[in-house]
Formats: structure tokens, C-alpha cells, sequence
């Protein structure tokens, strides 16, 4: 009888049953003067005791408003110290931290801040583009005329505190640097006794997800979901203490702040911030200086790293492991990636944020053929399966939906009870809406999407989302977004859109209504006005057509990746 698409992962070590507040003091105990935050645009260098010390200020001093346990504080901001510092100093003081991405635009700001209810806010000045002050006091003008702690806006009821990082002090905003007052004995024995009612299974942490309802969901990790997760990722790496992680990948995402910061706690490794955002260069210059043996990124990131002009006049011999994810390898980028960039031990993840999100990963001895044809072996402590429409596992060799289940699995999607049981069965099996095929050897290998998601230069686009908010255009009837192959990016955005009788547009037009309203990734490359759409006879839309027309029409090929 042919095997079915199932894999467990080994049963041991067994999981890490403690908080990450608990485990932070554990590890910093351990490490206390080894490296753990090297934040090279802020000239930032602390050690594990020195990260605690801070840590523990930021919690008191977040206690210190009056923030209860439970209750979700947002993060807005680019790679930064204090986005570290906020990772875990509201774990330890038994807040939700709710990331926001720094591409977020004032209407998706709204959104995540109701959603989750958020009592506070703590924002960055301005990263590129974006001035988050602005855009928030155009949400909440009420800032203008009122004390900090004391916000009352119309539009985001339940937000009191607006925090803004730095020192200066601005009407209705707390500086940052307040919340880093030396706490007293008794507020540091007030968070000890706190961290002890603290239980490893609550909420920690909503990481906003869109989906096909149009709006983001906010998966909501515990702290069990997230420290194992990062634990189980970092020894797959053989990371230690010796390591030097180089994160230039945003911390908003499970990649940079699971990944990354969290998984370098776990295995005592120093966190290296090489700049606020992704800058070839930057991580170039970091990983030489800092000589470091680990560096993160999406396909995108490798090439650009090989392809900048000045990449020979670095040393990057210290380079070993590190991970690459967020889309698939092309065969040889992966090449240049073991031979130039020395990363013979790179391992390759799959995962979602709803799995907290590694399911499966590579090792770090895993032959090349294999790095690039799969997405490696299913993680300790958690089951694979790859079923059809009825839900029945489906011999191995032959395509399904990849499910996964076990600790890893998020709470549910906040605030959203029905999403949630769509998503996760009666069984606990996470349904991934990915195509999938096990092989004989148990690896697995992503074959394509049941859902419409684009993935563009590692971040995830999902096409109803969009479709939703141009809708709002007044000259719009209908409108369909597919995507395209794209050799940089591995996907682009395009949206059909037929005008209502009488209008005319262009595609400039339509950029333009994004601008400022939705995230830079998400505005559409390719915009075509169309008469109709392809449709079937039961009347739905033919995506796979839309696309097909595309390529024939751009010249696109499909590009190969294995």
C-alpha cells in the first residue's frame, strides 16, 4: 500500500513550557556579558545584561500607564532598538504587542488600531515615505489638545496612549525615552510578581495576515507558540552563542522578530541590525565589521547583495547559516549564495504566520538539488499532511493542500471566531491554501496556491484585498487583480478594470488614488482597462486566463525556480 502525505516530527527535545518574560531572564543570565543587540545605525552595542536592564525599565514603565494585563499595545516602526526593547518588555509585562507594518498607510493604521483595540501606540517619527506622526494626528486630530494618556478620538476609541520614539515631546504623545526611567525597587518587584501569574499559553503577540475577505486578519501567537518555534528554528541553524545573526529583515514580520531576534535569544546568538530597512549595501559593510556567521532574507535579498557593484570588496568569509524564505530559491541564486557568499550551511523554511510560523525547514547539511526542490522537513513537535478536496490524505508523490497542526498553531484570528474555524478544523489542522507534494523521503515541496495570493519580493499580497479598496474609486465598476512572474521580484501585481459607462482613466490615475492609502508593495505594476473579464459558464472569474492573456500580452515567461 502506497504511504500517505503525513510526517511527524520527533518528539524531543520537548518543548519549552515558560513564558518568554521567563525564558528572556533565564537566557540574559546565562549570556550576560556576551553581545545581544548590535544596532548599527544607532550605534547601539549592549550585552544581555545590559539588554535586561533596559528591558525591565521599558516594562515598568509601561506598567507605569496603567496598561493591564492582556491589553494589546501596538508597534509601528522600522528596525530599530526600541522595536527589540518593545519585543520583549510587553511580553514581560503581559501585554499583546500588536505589529503594525511600516508600510502601513493611515487607513490600514485605523484598521489594525479597532481591530485589536489597542490602549497604546508607540510609533517611529518617520521611516522613507512614511511620516507616521502625521499620519496620525490626521487620525486622531484630538492629539492636538490633550494630555498624553488621555487621548478621547473619534476614530480610534479605544487608544489612549500615543507614544513616539525619541525625546521630544509633542502634543498628546509621551516621548519614548520616558518609558526608560530607572523603575524603583518596588515596580521591578511589582514585574517579577507579575511574570509569575503570567501564563505560557496566553496571547503575546497579533501579527495582521490579509486574507480573502478583503480586510487583514490578525493572527494571535502565544508565547508557547513563538519561543518554540524560534527554538526548534535556531537549532536547525546549529546556532550558539558563538553566532552573530545578521536581521535584515523587517522585525513587524514573524521572519525578523520569530526568526531573528527571538530565535538569537534562545540560543544566546548576537542580534545585528545592519540598518532600519533593507539596504544591500548596509548588510554588505554589517556582516564584514561584525564578521557575522548568520545573515536572513527572501530570495530578493540575496540577489541584490550579489549584484551590487562593490560586492567584492568585502569579506564575507565569516558567513555559515542563516535562512532563506518568504518565496522560492531560483537554482543559481543558491548556487552563488553557498560559493560567494559562503553560506554552505544556509537552510531553507516554509511556514505562515498562522504557524508562528516554521512548519517546515532544510539542514543545514541538506544537498543543494534538495534546498532548491523542497522546503525541507517537517519541524519537532508538529505533524504535515497533504489532503484532497474531502479532506483525505493523499498518497505521497501526489498533489493536495498542505495542513498543519500541532503547538505551533496560532489561538485563532483576533476578534474573528467564524475566520478561525474556517481555518483551523475540528481536528486542529491548520489549512495552509497551499498545493503541496510529500516525497517518498518526507520532504515536501510547494507547488502553488489554492488561494490567489501574490507573493512579491517576500511579502504577501492577497489580490481581494486590493480589488476591495479600489472599489472605492468612484470611476470604477470592476475590478480583478492576478499576478504576474516577475524575475526580481518573483511576482508583480496586476489589476483588470473595467470603468463604469462613460468614464475614462489611466493607470497613473489609478496609482495615484493608492498613494498614501495602502502600502507601497500593494499598488498594481500592471493596470489594464478591460470591457470584460474571462468567466466560466457558471459565471466566475477565470484568474488563470487573466494571467495567461498577461503573459502573451507583456512577453512574460514563467520563471523557473527548479
Amino acid at each position: 500500500m502506497q504511504q500517505a502525505s503525513y510526517a511527524q516530527g520527533a518528539g524531543s527535545p520537548p518543548l519549552l513550557e515558560l513564558t518568554i518574560g521567563r525564558f528572556f531572564d533565564q537566557a540574559c543570565a546565562r549570556h550576560g556579558e556576551r553581545p545581544a543587540l548590535l544596532a548599527r545605525q544607532q550605534g547601539i552595542r549592549w550585552s544581555y545584561a545590559e539588554l535586561r536592564q533596559r528591558v525591565d525599565s521599558l516594562a515598568c514603565g509601561l506598567l507605569r500607564l496603567g496598561l493591564q494585563p492582556g491589553e494589546r499595545v501596538g508597534i509601528w516602526s522600522q528596525n530599530r532598538a526600541e522595536w527589540v526593547l518593545m519585543q520583549f518588555a510587553s511580553a514581560k509585562a503581559g501585554l499583546v504587542l500588536v505589529n503594525i507594518n511600516p508600510a502601513y498607510r493611515r487607513a490600514e493604521l485605523e484598521y489594525a488600531l479597532n481591530k485589536t483595540a489597542c490602549r497604546a501606540l508607540v510609533l517611529s517619527p518617520s521611516f522613507k515615505s512614511s511620516d507616521y506622526v502625521e499620519m496620525m494626528r490626521q487620525l486622531a486630530p484630538e492629539l492636538d489638545h490633550c494630555q498624553p494618556g488621555r487621548l478621547q478620538a473619534a476614530r480610534a476609541p479605544d487608544l489612549r496612549w500615543v507614544v513616539r520614539i525619541g525625546q521630544q515631546a509633542l502634543p498628546g504623545m509621551l516621548p519614548f525615552s520616558a518609558l526608560l526611567a530607572e523603575p524603583e525597587s518596588g515596580e521591578l518587584a511589582a514585574l517579577q510578581a507579575l511574570g509569575e501569574t503570567l501564563q505560557f499559553d496566553e496571547a503575546v503577540n497579533i501579527q495582521f495576515t490579509s486574507g480573502t475577505t478583503g480586510q487583514p486578519k490578525g493572527a494571535t501567537l502565544s508565547h508557547r507558540n513563538i519561543l518554540n518555534n524560534a527554538w526548534f528554528v535556531g537549532a536547525a541553524m546549529r546556532l550558539s552563542e558563538e553566532d552573530r545573526l545578521c536581521i535584515p529583515v523587517p522585525l513587524y514580520h514573524c521572519f525578523g522578530m520569530v526568526m531573528g531576534t527571538l530565535c538569537c535569544l534562545c540560543h544566546g546568538a548576537a542580534m545585528v541590525l545592519p540598518a532600519e530597512g533593507f539596504d544591500a549595501l548596509a548588510v554588505l559593510e554589517t556582516v564584514a565589521e561584525e564578521r557575522c556567521t548568520a545573515l536572513h532574507g527572501v530570495p530578493t535579498m540575496f540577489i541584490s547583495l550579489l549584484e551590487h557593484p562593490r560586492f567584492a570588496e568585502f569579506d564575507l568569509s565569516s558567513l555559515r547559516t542563516g535562512i532563506m524564505a518568504g518565496s522560492p530559491c531560483p537554482v543559481e541564486v543558491m548556487k552563488r549564495v553557498l560559493a560567494q557568499l559562503h553560506m554552505a550551511e544556509v537552510t531553507i523554511c516554509y511556514g505562515m504566520t498562522e504557524t508562528s510560523p516554521v512548519s517546515l525547514q532544510s539542514a543545514v547539511d541538506t544537498p543543494l538539488a534538495q534546498k532548491v526542490g523542497t522546503v525541507g522537513f517537517v519541524h519537532p513537535h508538529v505533524e504535515v499532511k497533504i489532503v484532497d478536496a474531502e479532506g483525505r490524505a493523499v498518497p505521497r508523490g501526489q498533489s493536495g493542500e498542505l495542513c498543519v497542526r500541532g503547538y505551533s498553531v496560532m489561538l485563532g484570528y483576533w476578534n474573528d471566531e467564524a475566520i478561525s474555524r474556517e481555518a483551523i478544523d475540528a481536528d486542529g489542522w491548520m489549512h495552509s491554501g497551499d498545493l503541496a507534494e510529500m516525497h517518498e523521503d518526507g520532504s515536501v515541496n510547494i507547488v502553488g496556491r489554492l488561494k490567489d495570493m501574490v507573493i512579491r519580493g517576500g511579502e504577501n499580497i492577497y489580490p481581494r484585498e486590493i480589488e476591495e479598496f479600489l472599489y472605492r474609486h468612484p470611476k470604477i465598476l470592476e475590478v480583478q487583480a492576478v499576478g504576474v512572474p516577475d524575475a526580481r521580484y518573483g511576482e508583480e501585481l496586476c489589476v483588470w478594470i473595467r470603468l463604469r459607462d462613460g468614464e475614462t482613466a489611466t493607470a497613473e490615475e489609478i496609482r495615484a488614488f493608492c498613494q498614501g492609502e495602502i502600502a507601497h508593495y500593494k499598488i498594481p505594476r500592471y493596470i489594464e482597462f478591460v470591457d470584460g473579464f474571462p468567466m466560466t459558464v457558471t459565471g466566475k472569474i477565470q484568474k488563470y486566463q487573466m494571467r495567461r492573456q498577461m503573459l502573451e500580452k507583456l512577453g512574460l515567461p514563467d520563471v523557473q525556480t527548479a
